[in-house]
């Protein structure tokens, strides 16, 4: 319309201008109420676009909340008093999130370890504790599916005698099935196994999945004296090997990377990684037969510290047994089922269905106000 207008008073420019600037007016005043009839028209559009989304996010989130707070498969529903605590805890995050630079740090502990392993003394026995021996269901001549399971099949009954400490034979996982069946999994080379019968003192960890990456022990403060006699063993799958590989970390003729004794696993026993991550830091006196100590750590970890040093000041010293750490932000066993639930980590039915045979079993929440209370639901790492 403006060029049109422009080109019309070109053309007529002998026009009174009294009359061109009337119409020029006139025009613009038409242009402007077809321009705002027109955005008017657009802004119903997207106002009604708008709602629409809104409607659907809204749905969204409805449906979700409904799915992890309602009743879940298998008949088994969340209390309301649990549904509370996982709303207080969302929004507790939600806060923490919106000020990041405040949020709770947690620096490294500070631990009496001794200056050096030269003077270290092992005691000789411990008298305090029950003596007595196990051994271990290596296979099964029946199979109730068509697949063996790698912890076998144990009754309740037999888990239930299994919690005493005298001379048994129990389930401990590495339970293969009839002659015939397929492998149950986590099938380590020939050569491996030998050298690992052959570990004293062991530190182990591992990295299924490709789920982390390689941190190595703090070389220069670890002793000679450790590196010759203890075992660094850190259990990989192909696909993680072939990760640290692309990387660089690529293991000598030996089979190390740095201090690191690479063990690959393969036909891994398990889908979750998770899962099959348990099956080294739970089991690791059939993994390591002949060991007297080992050492689990995370693989977000790394060890800066002498592990002859941490044997001395955690077991040796105050001659104990059994030592594990203390979860840096949770103590209870019922915040971790909920910071399991609010990260989706496993199934909630499954989550509400061991949670469930735990309580039956007797676990009580943890108290810390009550100091002849033993911590029985302790969340530890």
């Amino acid at each position: 319309m403006m060029a049109f207008l422009r080109h019309t008073a070109e053309l007529l420019p002998e026009r009174n201008d009294n009359v061109a600037i009337e119409v020029k007016s006139l025009n613009r005043s038409e242009h402007r109420n077809r321009r705002g009839r027109k955005f008017g028209r657009i802004t119903r559009e997207k106002w009604l676009i708008l709602a629409a989304v809104l409607f659907l996010i809204y749905s969204a989130v409805l449906g979700i909340k409904i799915l992890f707070l309602g009743k879940m498969d298998g008949g088994i529903s969340t209390s309301l008093a649990v549904q509370e605590e996982i709303k207080r805890v969302d929004e507790l995050d939600v806060k923490k999130q919106g000020n990041y630079k405040h949020r709770k740090k947690y620096p490294p502990c500070e631990v009496a370890f001794s200056e050096s392993v030269d003077h270290l003394v092992e005691p000789k026995n411990f008298m305090n504790f029950t003596q007595f021996s196990l051994d271990y269901v290596e296979r099964e001549e029946k199979s109730f599916g068509e697949i063996p399971r790698f912890g076998g099949q144990q009754t309740l009954e037999q888990r239930e005698k299994s919690f005493y400490a005298r001379n048994q034979k129990l389930h401990c996982g590495f339970v293969k099935g009839p002659e015939g069946f397929p492998s149950i999994g986590f099938d380590l080379d020939a050569n491996d196994k030998i050298y690992m019968n052959t570990c004293k003192v062991v530190v182990s960890s591992c990295i299924f999945g490709n789920s982390d990456f390689l941190r190595r022990p703090t070389s220069k403060r670890i002793s000679e004296y450790a590196k010759k006699n203890v075992c660094f063993v850190m259990f990989v799958d192909e696909q993680t090997l072939s990760k640290l590989s692309q990387e660089g970390n690529i293991p000598d003729d030996g089979g190390y990377i740095g201090l690191w004794k690479i063990v690959v696993v393969r036909n891994l026993p398990y889908k979750d990684m998770r899962r099959t991550g348990k099956v080294p830091k739970f089991l690791s006196h059939r993994l390591f037969p002949s060991s007297m100590y080992s050492i689990w750590l995370d693989s977000k970890m790394r060890l800066q510290t002498d592990p002859l040093l941490i044997l001395e000041y955690f077991l040796w010293r105050i001659r104990s047994e059994y030592a594990i750490s203390n979860h840096y932000d949770r103590h209870c066993v019922w915040e971790e089922v909920l910071q399991n639930k609010r990260l989706n980590k496993y199934n909630h039915s499954a989550i509400d269905e061991q949670f469930k045979f735990y309580q039956s079993d007797g676990l009580m929440k943890f108290d810390p106000s009550d100091p002849n209370n033993p911590i029985p639901s302790c969340a530890c790492t």
